[in-house]
């Protein structure tokens, strides 16, 4: 009798259990904006309102000054219009060799000699790849206008892609007027109906950063035409010679064998000062860095790229970006416990290939999981939950999650579940 009623306990507890499963509750930790805006921002002194440094991959976040703050991006705009242009090309709406012809209002802007420019002409045709290659090289506001007018038809509705794109991206606190990054009333007739003349865009040095890893990652040919410290502009016999503001290119004043970087882009006004947006390749991974509102006394001010350079030191002698294969089983997390399995835990490892940068601080680096255990039944390389990951009691953030960088884990092996009778015999009798 005693036997029969444990037995009927159980079963009703079984029930009251499968209930449950089907009504889970998901929480998080709250998030410490504070950790992207400033990490290890008292590690390095720069001269700049705000800085950050990110791997291009991963969005991992290795030094960050004032990162969440809004300042004037001025020609660092662009790589949103060149990402626009090379998205537009993917999808056929424009090709390479087809021809275009400037409106006055560009003719006016690309003719100032106040502005960084190559001049274009009324009734001469222009390729896409020749504004294109202006745009990135010798940050030419009438090409940029003038391929934001090719794709979208006025620069009001290029204006507003622009503005739906970097949402698209989860940055929600831009501030965008003018495709090239010229004041708004700079622009004349094609100003931004109904704002202030003196608008400019604006962004946080981290929302660039996301900028410059989303086109790096779906358009990565970018790099062929940032790496190039000289390009000339041919327009009917005339010929403009190109050099590229990125003065750290190889061939240029601020070159230095030790930071060899590919891209990307430059930025100045009045506003924001001196501004670069800088990538490179060490050890196998890819850094993006940002500095903005340097010193900018004449145009000759090198201090941007300086800031940069120090960055970087910085970055290369307290990082050692270690880059692990799919299926890699990380210390701390190597299993997890599987609920009516036919094994008690199913074996984890890295669902991609993945870089960490580990801080060069003696420490190894550590995982948990966001979850303790799952539900049978799993498939072999279903995705399990996500890592985070520490070194010592120092944690790896991201910059999409300040709280910790999240690195998706998957099944190393399958894990069925088993019937509803080895499920009641074990709630009665115990066991996995």
């Amino acid at each position: 009798m005693v036997f029969s009623k444990k037995i009927k306990r159980a079963l009703i507890s079984f029930v009251a259990l499968i209930s449950l499963v089907s009504c889970s509750t998901a929480f998080s930790l709250p998030v410490s904006a504070d950790a992207a805006n400033s990490y290890q921002a008292d590690q390095v002194n720069l001269a700049v309102k705000s800085a950050i440094a990110i791997d291009s991959d991963s969005g991992q976040i290795l030094y960050a000054k004032n990162a969440d703050k809004t300042l004037p991006i001025a020609s660092m705009t662009k790589l949103a219009t060149v990402y626009l242009t090379l998205n537009a090309i993917k999808n056929k709406k424009i090709s390479w060799n087809q021809k275009v012809k400037p409106t006055a209002p560009i003719v006016k802007v690309a003719n100032n000699a106040e502005y960084s420019n190559v001049p274009l002409k009324m009734g001469h045709s222009y390729t896409i790849k020749q504004l294109y290659q202006a745009t990135l090289i010798e940050s030419a506001n009438g090409a940029a206008i003038l391929l934001g007018q090719t794709i979208a038809g006025s620069q009001k509705a290029f204006i507003n892609q622009m503005r739906a794109q970097v949402k698209k991206w989860g940055i929600e606190d831009a501030k965008i007027y003018t495709a090239c990054g010229l004041p708004n009333g700079n622009l004349g007739k094609d100003a931004y109906p109904g704002i202030n003349k003196n608008a400019e865009n604006t962004m946080s040095a981290k929302d660039m950063a996301i900028v410059g890893q989303n086109l790096i990652k779906d358009f990565p040919e970018v790099l062929d035409t940032t790496k190039l410290a000289h390009l000339d502009f041919k327009d009917q016999g005339k010929t403009t010679k190109m050099a590229n503001f990125n003065w750290m290119l190889k061939g240029l004043s601020q070159y230095d064998q030790a930071y060899p970087v590919d891209g990307l882009k430059t930025g100045t006004t009045d506003a924001a000062g001196a501004c670069f947006i800088g990538t490179i390749k060490h050890s196998g991974a890819r850094l993006i860095t940002v500095v903005m509102g340097a010193r900018h006394q004449d145009g000759t001010d090198p201090s941007r790229f300086i800031q940069t350079k120090k960055l970087m030191n910085y970055i290369f002698t307290q990082y050692r970006p270690v880059t692990m294969n799919a299926g890699s089983q990380l210390n701390g997390a190597k299993s997890i416990k599987v609920t009516d399995g036919d094994n008690a835990a199913t074996n984890l490892g890295l669902k991609n290939k993945t870089t960490i940068w580990d801080p060069a601080d003696g420490k190894t680096l550590v995982a948990s999981l966001n979850k303790k255990a799952v539900e049978a039944p799993i498939a072999k390389n279903q995705v399990i939950g996500d890592y985070q990951l520490k070194s010592g009691n120092e944690k790896i953030v991201s910059i999409t999650n300040p709280n910790g960088m999240n690195v998706p884990a998957k099944a190393l092996g399958a894990n069925g579940k088993v019937n509803i009778f080895v499920r009641i015999w074990r709630w009665i009798f115990g066991g996995r």
